[in-house]
């Protein structure tokens, strides 16, 4: 039967390799399961039910991706969208959590459009190399001053904006020491660096008393205060508009951009009539929508099946086994529960400092291209805000090609994105 599913003989691969394949994928992506809840509990949601939903999420987002693109890559609610979510929609423009889910939900149904009319791939090609390396280093600083701040090493000041916190302070020290955990059992190739630096953390913090232990297994909790509980009118309504547009443009360059990494380094097609990159992003923007339902922020494809393709996995059987982990996880509710902000603030950092690699991409000998692209990254930093550092990405971007005379070079998806951004400007000024 897995024969005939994934066609096993004809990837040159056999059951158990890719079922070792999905475990060490999923061992590398399972800190989702413990930092989500973290992140999206500041907005009031319920932690409990997130952690569900996570889980949830995932295993559809695999499944999808077993089933329908026969690819060996997870799914799971992405990192830098569930910190815009959390802390840019929510917390800074004052949005309810439920007008957040349902902003996602309708970005999730333009991904789909954009997925199945090809216009996807139209606006991947109109972006340029440098402006969308500038975007992955953006989130990863974004992810960064989140991380030093929930820990409690960067502290807020007066007059210099921010400023280095308490080092003594058990909750930074702990935090140091994990990130050092992590980054040195990832440098040694260890499986599931980042999950076992914050058990690390949160082992030894139960241990000086910081927090108490819950238990590790239970029955999942309830999903019902996340389930169908989006707000798609106020959406609707147009003030979340340009939230939406931030979240699409979001999803599709760092879901396409770990599909196509990932599926290059699996040796799968990417191009030509064999290609399934076109089921593998149907399943991925159909997850989006699935995820939004359940209570979460956007699910994507992880860069961390690297990890798994990497171990021999080259088919959906891979994505599957995955799948099951993430359902057989629902039943330690209790553990992710006993997991403090310091504990996933290593991981952020880490995941952070991986994403700044991107950086030299950049063409900086063209001030054309490398100066929007280190607005984008500065900008969402220092204005707390993924979309304020698009904006200011893509409309710098247009504007210098046009001062210097290469109007041409700008794609007509650059044009018609920094035409949304600034008409966002224009009318929601706030």
């Amino acid at each position: 039967m897995l024969e005939r599913l994934f066609k096993l003989r004809e990837h040159g691969t056999t059951v158990r390799t890719e079922i070792v394949a999905g475990l060490t994928t999923f061992l590398t992506m399972s800190y989702i399961i413990f930092v989500n809840p973290d992140i999206l509990s500041n907005t009031g949601i319920d932690r409990n039910a997130v952690f569900v939903a996570t889980c949830l999420a995932a295993a559809l987002g695999s499944l999808m991706m077993a089933f329908v693109a026969n690819w060996p890559i997870g799914m799971a609610p992405g990192m830098g969208l569930n910190a815009f979510f959390a802390f840019t929609v929510v917390e800074t423009l004052g949005y309810t959590w439920q007008e957040a889910l349902g902003a996602v939900f309708i970005s999730g149904i333009i991904f789909l459009i954009l997925t199945i009319t090809g216009i996807r791939r139209w606006l991947i090609q109109g972006i340029p190399r440098s402006l969308r390396s500038g975007i992955v280093a953006g989130i990863g600083l974004f992810l960064a001053i989140i991380a030093l701040s929930s820990s409690g090493i960067v502290v807020s000041h007066p007059a210099t904006k921010v400023t280095l916190g308490d080092l003594t302070s058990a909750p930074v020290l702990l935090t140091i020491v994990g990130f050092f955990v992590i980054a040195t059992l990832d440098a040694l190739r260890v499986k599931g660096a980042i999950l076992i630096g914050i058990l690390f953390v949160t082992v030894a913090s139960m241990m000086l008393g910081l927090n108490q232990f819950q238990g590790v297994f239970s029955s999942p909790p309830s999903l019902a205060p996340t389930f169908l509980q989006l707000d798609i009118i106020n959406v609707m309504k147009g003030g979340l508009l340009h939230v939406v547009l931030v979240f699409v443009l979001v999803e599709v360059f760092d879901a396409t951009g770990t599909l196509m990494g990932v599926a290059k380094r699996a040796k799968l097609a990417v191009d030509g009539p064999d290609s399934r990159l076109g089921r593998a992003l149907l399943a991925d923007s159909t997850a989006i929508v699935g995820g939004s339902l359940l209570g979460t922020s956007s699910t994507t494809a992880y860069v961390e099946s690297a990890s798994g393709v990497q171990a021999g996995g080259r088919t959906g059987l891979t994505a599957l086994v995955i799948a099951i982990l993430f359902l057989a996880a629902l039943f330690i509710s209790p553990l992710a529960g006993s997991v403090p902000a310091y504990a996933t603030a290593p991981a952020l950092l880490f995941v952070a400092g991986l994403m700044m690699r991107d950086l030299v991409e950049i063409d900086w000998d063209d001030v054309a291209e490398a100066v929007p692209a280190a607005l984008t990254a500065l900008a969402m930093p220092f204005t707390y805000s993924i979309a304020t550092g698009l904006a200011f990405g893509f409309i710098s971007y247009t504007v210098l090609k046009v001062t210097t005379g290469r109007a041409r070079d700008v794609h007509p998806a650059m044009w018609a994105v920094s035409a949304l951004f600034i008409a966002r400007y224009v009318f929601f000024p706030s």
